[in-house]
């Protein structure tokens, strides 16, 4: 789908859901041809953006909302124009079709055709035949007769319901867009059933040209005449929304008539057994990626222990190491300290060793000294009688006679024992 574009006239504007801000606003789209000469000059083009510039100017009055380029050959090139309201289009056409175009540095005249734009939208005689022709349906049945629309390139946002803040699409919203037409029986947005891609292989999360997310969806009316009103009122309609701010956009839809009992209550039921076998594989498949997390878990639990018990050893290891070496050193230490403490205790011993030796050489030259003392005094002592003997044996004699001697050398014999017993004084 083309991306929405910014509407400034909303005058033509058909109220399909006010609450939700959707309108429908009618197609003005217009399909311009233009001829091209033969080029007759090697080298030389014709340039599209002067084209268009020139058919652009011979609407004077008014201005295209759009005008792009469809399809480009070497014999014509094809624009797409689109204008604000459907009552312009005859005026445009009148400006545009059997007109002439005069380029520059060029001598032949390049013709111009415009037409509105053919609207491919079925008609009631296109799903009439389909379905009396058909011979797989049964018109008695829900889905396999006229009654289902198919919706396509609807915006996301725009079905959007406000009040949860989703920017997906909103079955209760949908109903509420569409019922205006007819009860509705059933609907169904495909996008927003996760098993869906799975079971169809096709991708519903679609972006647009413009970077708008759009959906498809389905819309099943009770009535024929709730399809045939609904299917009348989007015929040759854009969709239109309208903000609270009064700024609106429109965005052109696809619609056709289901033709492949989507909604049909076989198709619904065959959907729902798919889902049902998805939702028991992805069960499974969860139950698989459960086991194999657990055991993915559980064997990085091993790993883990098995990293923290090496990392255990290591530091066991490696405190063993430590505390070795640390005894080592203490050892050393102690070693260390009792060799000083030999060798102090040693040098304390020889010192005191030393000191009774000089005490006991002291002691003894004071005995010796003591000794020498006493001698000395008992040499006095001796001598001292001896003098006092000397002296009283000198005076006797003078008062009673002359004295003449020791007997037999007595003198001399009694001092030679004095000497001797001196001598023997320790």
């Amino acid at each position: 789908m083309a991306a929405a574009t910014i509407v400034h006239d909303t005058s033509e504007a058909v109220e399909l859901c006010a609450p939700c801000g959707l309108y429908l606003k009618p197609i003005t789209k217009m399909t311009i041809s233009v001829a091209l000469p033969q080029l007759k000059q090697p080298g030389k083009s014709i340039s599209n953006w002067e084209v268009m510039e020139r058919l652009k100017g011979m609407v004077q009055t008014h201005q295209f909302s759009t005008l792009r380029i469809s399809k480009s050959t070497m014999d014509f090139i094809r624009f797409e124009g689109e204008v604000e309201n459907k009552s312009l289009v005859k005026s445009f056409l009148a400006c545009l079709d059997g007109k002439t175009i005069k380029l520059s540095g060029f001598s032949d005249i390049l013709k111009v055709r415009a037409a509105e734009y053919k609207i491919d939208f079925p008609t009631r005689h296109d799903w009439d035949s389909f379905f009396r022709d058909a011979k797989d349906m049964n018109e008695t049945l829900p889905g396999e007769r006229p009654d289902t629309i198919h919706l396509e390139g609807l915006p996301c946002k725009w079905f959007a319901a406000k009040e949860t803040g989703s920017e997906k699409p909103s079955e209760e919203v949908l109903i509420k867009v569409f019922q205006k037409f007819g009860e509705i029986r059933n609907v169904d947005i495909p996008m927003l059933d996760p098993y869906r891609e799975e079971m169809t292989g096709r991708n519903f999360h679609t972006f647009s040209f413009g970077g708008h997310l759009n959906f498809e969806a389905y819309v099943q009316y009770r009535e024929y005449a709730g399809f045939i009103e609904a299917m009348n009122a989007l015929r040759g309609m854009k969709l239109m929304y309208k903000g609270d701010d009064g700024k609106a956009v429109a965005c052109n839809i696809k619609v056709s008539f289901d033709s492949t009992k989507h909604l049909s209550d076989a198709s619904i039921k065959k959907r729902q057994l798919e889902r049902q076998k998805l939702q028991e594989l992805e069960k499974q498949r969860e139950e698989q990626k459960r086991k194999e997390k657990e055991a993915e878990e559980k064997q990085k639990e091993e790993e883990r222990k098995q990293r923290e018990l090496e990392e255990y050893e290591r530091e066991r290891k490696r405190e063993e190491k430590l505390r070795k070496r640390e005894q080592k050193q203490k050892d050393r230490e102690v070693q260390r300290n009792k060799k000083q403490l030999e060798k102090l205790q040693a040098e304390e011993q020889r010192k005191l060793q030393e000191k009774i030796k000089l005490e006991e050489r002291k002691l003894l030259l004071a005995q010796r000294n003591l000794q020498s003392i006493r001698l000395i005094a008992e040499l006095l002592s001796r001598a001292k009688v001896t003098s006092i003997f000397i002296s009283q044996a000198n005076e006797e004699p003078s008062r009673t006679k002359p004295f003449t001697g020791f007997k037999g050398g007595g003198e001399h014999c009694s001092l030679n024992r004095f000497t001797t017993s001196a001598a023997a004084i320790p």
